[in-house]
C-alpha cells in the first residue's frame, strides 16, 4: 500500500536510454523466448491497501493475469506468474523465480493509496529516495517482509525503517536501472496516451523486490483505490483490462526496441576488448560478515577479492580490463552456483556504472 508519493520525475528519451543499457548488459535477450516475469503484489494474509473496500491484492492478480494471457498468445513469449491465486509469496522469493528463470523482464503490479483524493498511475525503479517522500513510500512496501518467518535471515539483518539500510539495496541493480527506466517509461507513456489516465511519472524507491532481481525491473502502481472514481474504475472489468492491455503494449515496445537494437549491435568475435583505465570484476555475493577469501569458501573460484561498502562486505570474482574475459568469467562463476552474479566495473578504486565503462574506448580487439 503507498500513503505519499512525490513529483519528482526521471526526464529521458527512451530510445536512447535503452541503446545505452543495451550495450551496458549482461542479459542478452533469449533466442528462443523473451521470459517475462509477471508479479501480483500482495496476496494471502497480506491484503495491501483497502482502500474504498476494495483489495489490492485481487485487482493487482486480475491485472497480472491478463496481461499473462496476452502476452501468452505471442509466440515469441514466456510468462512466469510469482503467483496465479490468492497465495501470500514472501518477497525474496518473488526475486528468486525471477532470477532461476533467468528473466528478460520482472514486472510488479500494484495499486496505491492515500488519505486525500490523489489520483493517477507511476511507475517505480529501483533507486535512491529523491526526498523522505519517497522513503516512505518503499518503507510501507517493504514492511511486508515483517509478515514473513525468519525474515532477518532472508534479507541478512535490512530493516525496512532505516534509509541506510534501503541505500543499500541501489548498487546491485545499478547495471539494469537504465533499462528499468526505458520500460517504466513506455509505461507511463502508454498509460497517458491509450488511456487519457493522469500520470504522476516515472520514479525511484528502495524497493525490497526489485532489490532481490537481477533484470530489468519495474514496480507499476496502478492508480489509488482511495480516490473514490479511480478505484471503482481499477476495481471494474473494463478498468482492469484496459490497464492489462496498456501493460501488455509496453511491453511489445520495449521488447521490439531491443531486438532492432540486438539485430544492429556489432558482435565482437575478437578474443580480447580491452578497455583502457577499466578494471572489470564479476561480483557474486554480499554479506554482512567478512569471509576468508579463500577458493573454498567460494566453490572452488580462485581470485576471489572483498569490498567493504559500509557495513556490507561485497565479493567479487576475476579483476581484467578485457570484457570478453570477464564475461567469460561471470558463466564460470555461474557454472559453480552464483546464478545471480554480475559484471561490475571500477575506474582507479571507484566502482562507475558499467554503462559508463562500456562508453571508453576499446584500445584492443
Amino acid at each position: 500500500m503507498m500513503k505519499k508519493s512525490t513529483h519528482f520525475k526521471i526526464i529521458l528519451i527512451v530510445f536512447i536510454c535503452i541503446g545505452l543499457s543495451f550495450k551496458s548488459s549482461n542479459t542478452i535477450p533469449h533466442i528462443d523466448k523473451f521470459v517475462v516475469v509477471l508479479d501480483a503484489g500482495h496476496g494471502g494474509k497480506d491484503s495491501g491497501n483497502v482502500g474504498n473496500g476494495y483489495r489490492e491484492k485481487d485487482i493487482a492478480l486480475k491485472v497480472v493475469l491478463d496481461v499473462g494471457k496476452r502476452l501468452e498468445k505471442d509466440g515469441r513469449f514466456e510468462v512466469i506468474y510469482t503467483r496465479k491465486s490468492d497465495k501470500f509469496i514472501e518477497l525474496y522469493e518473488r526475486g528468486n523465480i525471477a532470477n532461476k528463470a533467468k528473466a528478460d523482464l520482472f514486472v510488479s503490479i500494484h495499486c496505491n493509496a492515500h488519505r486525500s483524493q490523489a489520483s493517477g498511475t507511476e511507475t517505480f525503479v529501483l533507486g535512491l529516495h529523491a526526498n523522505k517522500e519517497n522513503f516512505d513510500i518503499a518503507k510501507n512496501e517493504n514492511s511486508v517482509i515483517l509478515l514473513e518467518d525468519n525474515y532477518e535471515a532472508n534479507y541478512d539483518g535490512f530493516d525496512p525503517n532505516s534509509p541506510e539500510s534501503v541505500i543499500g539495496l541501489t548498487l546491485l541493480q545499478e547495471e539494469y536501472l537504465e533499462q528499468s527506466v526505458a520500460l517504466a517509461s513506455l509505461v507511463q507513456d502508454s498509460f497517458t496516451k491509450s488511456l487519457k489516465r493522469k500520470s504522476r511519472g516515472v520514479k525511484q524507491a528502495g524497493f525490497v523486490v526489485l532489490h532481490q532481481t537481477f533484470m530489468p525491473s519495474v514496480l507499476i502502481e496502478l492508480g489509488f483505490l482511495t480516490n473514490n472514481r479511480e478505484g471503482r474504475y481499477l476495481n471494474s472489468k473494463r478498468g482492469q483490462s484496459d490497464m492489462a492491455k496498456s501493460i501488455f503494449k509496453s511491453i511489445l515496445d520495449y521488447k521490439k526496441s531491443v531486438d532492432a537494437l540486438y539485430t544492429n549491435n556489432v558482435q565482437h568475435t575478437a578474443h580480447q576488448e580491452i578497455y583502457e583505465g577499466i578494471v572489470f570484476k564479476v561480483q557474486i555475493s554480499a554479506s554482512s560478515r567478512a569471509i576468508e577469501t579463500k577458493p573454498y569458501n567460494f566453490n572452488g573460484l580462485q581470485e576471489i577479492s572483498r569490498i567493504k561498502y559500509g557495513e556490507r562486505y561485497k565479493y567479487f570474482y576475476g579483476s581484467t580490463s578485457d570484457y570478453l574475459r570477464i564475461k567469460r568469467q561471470k558463466k564460470e562463476a555461474e557454472k559453480e552456483g552464483f546464478e545471480s552474479s554480475f559484471i561490475v566495473a571500477f575506474k582507479g578504486n571507484q566502482m562507475i556504472p558499467l554503462s559508463e565503462a562500456l562508453e571508453a574506448n576499446t584500445v584492443s580487439n
